[in-house]
């Protein structure tokens, strides 16, 4: 006789990976390829969630790449790789580091290896995205929501 407390078993399925959106410009070529290459790189990430139906969720990733030499872009990519995910029987607790850390890492070397491709086929010097730390970027994240929750109360006073 199963307990009627029991919680639900957890569950969590990769049911597919997809890139969402690409985009690749080279609004300098072919002068660009003429100049020395010191790059000045810029890395930008940000991830959604949202939920699709039942216990299945999307979550994007989207990279920006700038690489620019002094004040001429070589290149800009922006890239969404995406997740549809199924996620059962967790709390409310665990679905927040779910979609907003363990997910993302799971599409993380998906999209850096679409960027390292885009890169080495336009004609440029090889890209390796840096790992990232998704669970520090989730914990820096609630902390900026917790501030800006504290702070709302001391907007809405009126005097």
């Amino acid at each position: 006789m199963a307990e009627e407390n029991a919680q639900p078993e957890k569950q969590f399925a990769i049911q597919r990976l997809y890139v969402k959106d690409i985009s690749f410009e080279t609004p300098h070529s072919p002068q660009i390829f003429t100049e020395q290459w010191e790059p000045k790189v810029e890395f930008n990430l940000s991830s959604n969630a949202q939920p699709l139906q039942d216990n299945l969720f999307e979550v994007v990733l989207s990279v920006t790449v700038t690489v620019t030499l002094g004040e001429k872009t070589a290149y800009l990519i922006e890239a969404g790789q995406a997740g549809i995910f199924t996620i059962a029987g967790m709390s409310e607790q665990e679905m927040g580091p779910m979609l907003g850390s363990f997910c993302p890492n799971i599409l993380f070397p998906y999209v850096r290896e679409v960027i390292s491709d885009l890169v080495a086929k336009s004609g440029f010097p090889p890209m390796l995205l840096a790992p990232v730390n998704f669970d520090a970027l989730y914990a820096q994240h609630l902390q900026q929501m917790q501030a800006q929750q504290a702070s709302a109360p001391e907007l809405k006073k009126t005097h």
